[in-house]
Order: C-alpha cells, then sequence, then structure tokens
C-alpha cells in the first residue's frame, strides 16, 4: 500500500475481532510511529503496550466513571452521558490492544513529538490491515495518579495517545471532509 492510500484510507475503527495481534506487528507499527519528526531530535517517546482484557475492563470502567464525574474541559458531556453510564459501552470497544504514547521528556514541544508519531502508528497499522482509534476518553483516567500507577508508568512519562488497534470487523464508509480553511498569503 502507498502512502496515498493509507492516508486516504486510515479512518477511526470502533468495531474489532477478538484476533491478537502478534507481539512483531506492535512492534512493527512502534519502529514506524518513532521514524516521526521530533523538534531538536528529542524522540521524547514510550510506549505502553496493554492487551490484558481485565485491565483493558477495568480502565473503561474507570475511565467513563471519571468522564461522569468530573468531565473533561470543553467537552459537551450531554452528548455522551448516555453512552457513558451504559455499562455495555466499552470505550475500548473490546479492541484486543491498547498502545499508550507517552512523553517522556519535559519539553516544550514532547507532547506534539509523540502525537506526530501517533499519526505514523495509525498510518503504519492501516498498512498492515489492521485499525486504530485515539481514545480521548481513556485521556483523563490514564493522567491520575491511579491510571498511571495501575499502569506501572515511569514518573517521567506523561499519557498524550491512547490508541487501539486490532483487526477490523467490518468496514465503516468513511465520513466527508469539510473543505479546509485556507489563507493565501501570495
Amino acid at each position: 500500500m502507498d502512502l496515498e492510500q493509507a492516508i486516504y484510507g486510515r479512518r477511526a475503527t470502533r468495531a474489532y475481532t477478538h484476533e491478537a495481534i502478534d507481539p512483531a506487528v506492535l512492534e512493527a507499527v512502534i519502529d514506524a510511529a518513532i521514524q516521526a519528526p521530533s523538534a531538536m531530535d528529542g524522540q521524547p517517546w514510550g510506549f505502553c503496550i496493554l492487551r490484558n482484557p481485565a485491565l483493558l475492563d477495568r480502565i473503561s470502567d474507570e475511565a467513563k466513571a471519571l468522564m461522569l464525574r468530573s468531565p473533561a474541559p470543553g467537552l459537551a458531556l450531554h452528548r455522551f452521558e448516555e453512552m457513558l453510564e451504559n455499562p455495555d459501552f466499552h470505550i475500548f470497544y473490546h479492541a484486543p490492544a491498547l498502545i499508550l504514547i507517552c512523553s517522556t521528556k519535559d519539553s516544550p514541544w514532547s507532547q506534539i513529538d509523540c502525537i506526530l508519531a501517533a499519526q505514523n502508528l495509525m498510518l503504519a497499522a492501516y498498512g498492515k490491515g489492521l485499525g486504530t482509534c485515539w481514545i480521548g476518553f481513556a485521556q483523563s483516567w490514564l493522567e491520575t495518579d491511579e491510571g498511571r500507577a495501575a499502569l506501572g508508568l515511569p514518573l517521567t512519562w506523561r499519557p498524550v495517545a491512547p490508541i487501539i488497534v486490532g483487526r477490523p470487523s467490518g468496514g465503516e464508509p468513511a465520513p466527508p471532509r469539510q473543505k479546509p480553511e485556507l489563507l493565501w498569503r501570495d
């Protein structure tokens, strides 16, 4: 698959098979992630790979409860409240793996660098026939002391990009993209 096919074909996947993803494949998409550019070649990323279904279930439940108690700033909770209250809703969509990209350095650009790595990871996964989705609902809980302890994150690691990875169970049509706002300065 060429790069343009990956860019135009990749979409957020929210339905997965139960097929486990080979650790070598997960390492390959992480290798693609670390090819991303970073400010002053800082490469400020670390990767926490979760494949334990019980831990993913726990994080889903804890993150939903936290979002309902104290929504993320700017989140229109009324749009998601019913979904978050549903005990059958799993924020990770029962994907077999979560790759949490963390900033490992205290730099003004490290979060942006990790986001660039996340895009590489998602494109590489798509190129290998896998689906991905960035799970913003998990962010607040992963940043708590309880979340960090549950994952055994080093003190210097800051969660940036929780991305689920798995084999898609069906194809979702790509939503149309809005025209961007362009300001030309010739």
